[in-house]
């Protein structure tokens, strides 16, 4: 009964670890193109940017980090963006956005292991 506990912990410590997003880095990023439609606070402050088809990602803890709902609006509503995804621990694509980018402009990164938010263009 006791090795059933410890192949049960070890097994949900392996899971919770691959939720785990560690170093973005743009070599080790998913690219996806898309036309934000709309854009929502989900989670913890979580800033999450939708498009028409329903798909969603988000900047986590976006709210708390220099965005509000009003400036993201009006930096990314209705326009198209390029969004660099994490990858997690075990190497699944996620949901997370890394860097956004609007024409070629850089609203946002995590890469080099600094946070920056820039929306003044």
């Amino acid at each position: 009964m006791k090795s059933i506990k410890y192949i049960l912990i070890v097994l949900l410590a392996v899971v919770f670890q691959s939720c785990l997003i560690t170093n973005p880095s743009e070599e080790k990023s998913n690219i996806v193109e898309m036309k934000v439609t709309k854009i929502s606070e989900g989670g913890v402050k979580d800033l999450v940017f939708h498009n028409a088809e329903g798909d969603f990602y988000y900047i986590n803890r976006g709210l708390e980090n220099g965005f509000t709902l009003e400036n993201a609006r009006e930096a990314v509503l209705n326009k198209n963006v390029k969004l660099h995804l994490s990858e997690s621990w075990i190497g699944t694509e996620s949901r997370h956005i890394s860097q956004l980018e609007v024409d070629g402009y850089i609203l946002y990164t995590e890469f080099d292991g600094e946070l920056k938010v820039q929306l003044n263009q």
